[in-house]
């Protein structure tokens, strides 16, 4: 939406919406072009167009109201999501900034889901343009495209819209590394992810759920539930992990030895849960209680 003002001329002076195609209907002049062009260089093409027949010197102004076609959304673990009509090339930081900063509980890694651009002959552009780029070569923000490359290469209008993912890491970024600091186009949608947890239940000291760093594991974990209580069966402990396809593993772990570094220590991923059972336990149901709550068992009425 832009604004045009005309000295001497209230009858053209006026809000005008651009249309997708960068076009507008300017009164008396007719249609013009505004992709592309600064509201210095669009107001000198109007007065041009104006001077003679109209005025002997038009003096015309233009300014820029909205920039609808310039929204930026973020979600997730900021303050304030929401959606940011921005002009230029915000970058990641500018736009984490703009919503009030990270929340407390944000992760570690940012998401940017962006459309790919179709181009003549059915192709798609899936590299960032001089444009709007990364606004770095490093390979710390990682990029993939969502989609077959039989299915990327649709060309009607009709066709379902691509889009790539393009990864970025909060905490290097917020450590002063600023090649993770992307460059954003119009459109692109930032999702930062809460923390990711894990769960440390059974005979520890302090169970419950932990905020996950980068690099945690088993040795951390345990420390982190405050050590294994005394009657702690340590060498019969359990994490269960959830795998790609959503099926749960249960991997049989020798804490203690883990401890004292004679087994080498395991890497912790988001939602594991580590069950240190009670060594006169005949199941982990008891576990998992003691470490939750009774308040997080749904009993359902028998039928």
């Amino acid at each position: 939406m832009i604004e045009v003002q005309v000295e001497d001329m209230p009858e053209v002076s006026k809000s005008i919406r651009v249309t997708a195609a960068g076009t507008f209907l300017m009164p008396i002049v007719g249609r013009m072009k505004a992709q592309g062009k600064t509201p210095e260089a669009l107001a000198q093409e109007i007065a041009d167009k104006l001077r003679g027949d109209y005025l002997k010197d038009p003096k015309v102004s233009v300014v820029i109201k909205e920039y609808n076609s310039r929204s930026f959304f973020i979600q997730g673990a900021v303050r304030n999501p929401g959606v940011f009509q921005i002009e230029g090339k915000p970058s990641l930081l500018t736009l984490i900034t703009l919503a009030g900063g990270l929340a407390e509980n944000h992760g570690s890694v940012s998401f940017i889901i962006r459309r790919v651009k179709q181009q003549p002959g059915g192709t798609v552009q899936t590299t960032n343009d001089g444009e709007s780029n990364t606004g770095s070569s490093s390979p710390a923000i990682q990029a993939g495209t969502a989609g077959s490359e039989e299915g990327r290469a649709g060309s009607g209008d009709d066709e379902e819209p691509k889009y790539e993912l393009l990864k970025a890491n909060i905490s290097s970024l917020l450590r002063g590394n600023f090649g993770n600091n992307a460059l954003l186009q119009p459109g692109d949608i930032v999702n930062i992810p809460s923390l990711d947890v894990f769960y440390v239940a059974g005979e520890v000291k302090a169970p419950g759920s932990f905020s996950l760093k980068e690099g945690t594991t088993l040795r951390q974990a345990i420390s982190l539930a405050q050590g294994t209580n005394f009657n702690a069966a340590t060498d019969h402990a359990i994490i269960f992990r959830d795998d790609a396809s959503g099926n749960r593993q249960e991997i049989a772990i020798d804490i203690s030895s883990v401890m004292k570094g004679k087994k080498e220590d395991v890497p912790i991923i988001a939602n594991d849960i580590i069950i240190v059972p009670n060594s006169r336990m005949k199941s982990f149901g008891g576990a998992l209680i003691k470490a939750f709550g009774l308040s997080t068992i749904t009993r359902m009425p028998v039928p």
